[in-house]
């Protein structure tokens, strides 16, 4: 698998990663996310992105990793240690998290923290970045990072802070690409793509009723990209091809409760590039249909 330079860190990352979202939400086993990780590192992923309010995730991948943790960049993400709807973005509360989450990933130390979905007034403030500084200090982790969409994606790049950004860039969420990349890339930051398959919602016959995949399914249905119409396996390597695509992505993290599914997407690479043509037309056509309010989903 082909694996890039994510930017000015020294980490060489496989462009697919693994998102450990769904194996704490879905309550997988730890014999199955052992097989799942096995797997994954079997076809050439390199990339482990996790977060401690993922359930489970992160005891799941530090049981799963044993002796292959060398073999990874293991990433995570603070900020909710309470749950997704608890936020804390306090200096002690956020390095006591970040504390855990090394017990938990049976590590000492993260090559990569990240703060979770902070909001651009709370970055401004300073002091959960202070907190990420800190705890690299500490040597709990390489390299610190900033996961989110929109305004407070673009001010961690400019704040000049951070060393990596995680932002939505898919087939139906392309505002990063304009907003946040291109400065991102002129400061050689790492870039990591979160939902590079834009939730494969548009294999939904009717609207989910799931909120996390309505507002992909809705673009979707306007965009009407006509390679989504192909064999499912086509229309997801089109889609993936895409988002690997986009300048300055160096990563895409996808998530899976399945362990087949890494040698089939690391198959679904072997096409190589998307070509430039296709590539340009995806474009243009967001170009011509997304509306003003369709923002980098969070």
């Amino acid at each position: 698998m082909e694996r890039r330079q994510l930017g000015r860190t020294d980490i060489v990352a496989s462009v697919l990663g693994f998102g450990g979202s769904e194996i704490g939400y879905e309550r997988v086993s730890a014999r199955t996310v052992a097989r799942l990780l096995g797997s994954a590192l079997d076809a050439g992923l390199n990339v482990l992105d996790t977060a401690e309010c993922y359930d489970d995730s992160e005891s799941l991948i530090g049981k799963a990793l044993g002796a292959r943790r060398r073999e990874v960049a293991l990433f995570t993400k603070c900020g909710h240690a309470g749950g997704w709807s608890s936020a804390d973005w306090r200096r002690a509360p956020l390095l006591a998290s970040i504390e855990r989450s090394l017990r938990r990933l049976a590590t000492d130390y993260v090559d990569l923290i990240q703060l979770h979905s902070c909001s651009l007034g709370e970055l401004r403030k300073g002091e959960a970045i202070e907190a990420l500084e800190r705890a690299r200090e500490r040597g709990w982790t390489r390299y610190i990072g900033y996961s989110g969409d929109g305004d407070a994606a673009r001010y961690a790049v400019e704040c000049g802070r951070f060393d990596t950004l995680q932002t939505s860039i898919n087939i139906a969420d392309q505002d990063a690409v304009d907003r946040s990349l291109p400065l991102a890339s002129a400061r050689n930051m790492g870039v990591i793509a979160k939902r590079p398959l834009a939730n494969v919602a548009w294999s939904y016959a009717k609207k989910p009723s799931e909120p996390y995949y309505q507002t992909y399914w809705s673009r979707l249905r306007k965009l009407d990209y006509p390679f989504l119409k192909a064999a499912p396996d086509a229309a997801v390597g089109t889609a993936l091809r895409f988002t690997l695509r986009v300048p300055g992505v160096h990563t895409a993290i996808v998530g899976t409760t399945k362990p087949e599914r890494w040698q089939q997407n690391a198959a679904l690479l072997q096409a190589g590039a998307l070509p430039t043509a296709e590539f340009e037309r995806i474009r243009a056509r967001w170009g011509e249909v997304a509306g003003p309010s369709w923002d980098g989903q969070v």
